[in-house]
């Protein structure tokens, strides 16, 4: 029988849980979890509950029952080397090694990778050590955004206008960055759409899933701080309402040429996933990020609607046989929309909550644990449920329908997924084009 180890316990490992075991192979599954998902607990064969840190506790849990394959969910393990330890154990992955999962744990070598190869799409940027270099590059940017150069859960980025009003402020904020951070990352405010176009590779085919559009902002109408990500959509006909295929096929080739340089680079291929946050602008495709992993909630979008067998896309990725391997997507559309504590993301009130069970969406448990019978928030975004449907009006409804069905002091971004939403988006990028 197949055996499939999946580490990561929030919403999108909840989601690639499912897809496991959704496949014709009936695979067992076993998780390795720093916190317990009643959702992932409920359809492995075992659990673990560990640090993402302790490499050696999950090799060995691993090498109690020899899977086929590891799948590796969130970016914080991977920054730890857990690809290395388990390819070592003999044990393949779906995911990066150490020195190729920088792509995401450090935004200056992306940046500065895409430089040296002179990849289109890289926003003016410089990569700093101290204050007052920072400042002469400031003076050269109309606005600008500072990005911490680490892991920062999608929290650390600051635009100016948004987050910080004054180059003054996004100074201090540089100040800030350097006392826990190796340097900082100076970059020009794009203007645009952003979207999220999350591709699987076995270092040499690229296999791109639907895009997304992610939501940051906690509250309606993109208000309030940063969050992990409220919600997401995707459109039926797998583009976007502001996208065109061109625009896709631009993504696409950056994807790829950063694949290739990054192979240049370390000397070896990069294997599993390549999620890129790219922006819509007047001078076309920009990259913002790259991220090692699938995003969450872009994967509970793109997962819900995949027709391919998950057990054996990962199969193709690990044996570097993705050449041969049919991506397929329903098509559909998607919207995801999660419930959080009140007071969510600075001071999240944690407690219990009640979910219907009368919905047509499917449900997400990330930071929720179950305790006699009754499911506890942890102080982060707690469940997303996704809707299906022919139009994204009608999976919004049903998104929507699976959000009021959650007792308890929480809320959500009632307007991901909307028309009101969605044409603001098609009208900024007519404003530019």
């Amino acid at each position: 029988m197949t055996k499939v180890l999946l580490v990561g316990n929030g919403a999108r490992e909840h989601a690639i849980a499912k897809a496991i075991v959704k496949s014709d192979e009936m695979p067992e599954l076993f998780s390795y979890m720093k916190m317990q998902n009643p959702g992932i607990e409920e359809i492995s064969t075992e659990t673990m509950i560990g640090k993402y840190d302790d490499i050696d506790n999950i090799v060995a849990f691993a090498q109690s029952f020899s899977p086929d394959f590891a799948v590796i969910g969130p970016e914080e393990p991977l920054s730890y080397g857990v690809v290395d330890a388990l390819e070592s154990a003999g044990i393949p992955c779906v995911g990066p090694k150490k020195n190729l999962a920088m792509l995401e744990s450090s935004k200056s070598f992306a940046r500065e990778l895409m430089a040296k190869y002179k990849i289109e799409g890289l926003p003016k940027f410089g990569v700093f050590r101290n204050v007052e270099d920072a400042k002469k590059f400031m003076d050269s940017l109309k606005e600008v955004v500072i990005k911490p150069d680490g892991l920062t859960g999608g929290k650390g980025v600051m635009v100016q206008g948004d987050h910080l009003m004054t180059k003054e402020e996004a100074l201090e904020y540089c100040k800030e960055v350097l006392k826990s951070h190796p340097s900082v990352i100076v970059e020009e405010k794009l203007d645009g759409e952003e979207f999220s176009l999350q591709s699987f590779t076995d270092g040499q085919t690229i296999l791109d899933c639907p895009p997304v559009q992610d939501h940051k902002r906690a509250h309606n109408d993109d208000t309030g701080p940063n969050t992990g990500g409220m919600g997401s959509y995707s459109a039926e006909n797998h583009l976007l309402p502001f996208l065109k295929e061109n625009h896709i096929r631009e993504a696409h080739l950056i994807t790829a040429k950063v694949a290739d340089a990054i192979k240049k680079e370390i000397g070896e291929p990069y294997i599993g996933i390549m999620y890129g946050g790219f922006m819509l602008t007047k001078s076309g495709i920009k990259l913002i990020e790259y991220n090692a992993r699938l995003g969450d909630p872009e994967a509970m979008n793109i997962l819900s609607i995949m027709e391919s067998d998950f057990v054996e896309l990962c199969r193709a990725i690990v044996s570097m046989h993705l050449d041969d391997y049919s991506l397929q997507f329903e098509k559909k559309a998607t919207v995801c929309k999660y419930i959080v504590p009140e007071g969510y993301p600075e001071k999240p009130v944690k407690g219990a909550i009640e979910i219907s069970k009368a919905s047509n969406s499917e449900v997400f448990y990330s930071s929720i644990e179950r305790k006699d019978n009754k499911l506890y928030m942890s102080g982060s975004r707690a469940v997303a449920f996704v809707g299906k449907g022919k139009t994204i009006e009608e999976a919004e409804r049903k998104a929507e329908e699976g959000a009021k069905s959650v007792k308890g002091k929480v809320f959500h971004r009632e307007d991901i997924g909307t028309r009101k939403l969605i044409d603001k988006r098609i009208n900024h990028v007519r404003s530019f084009s």
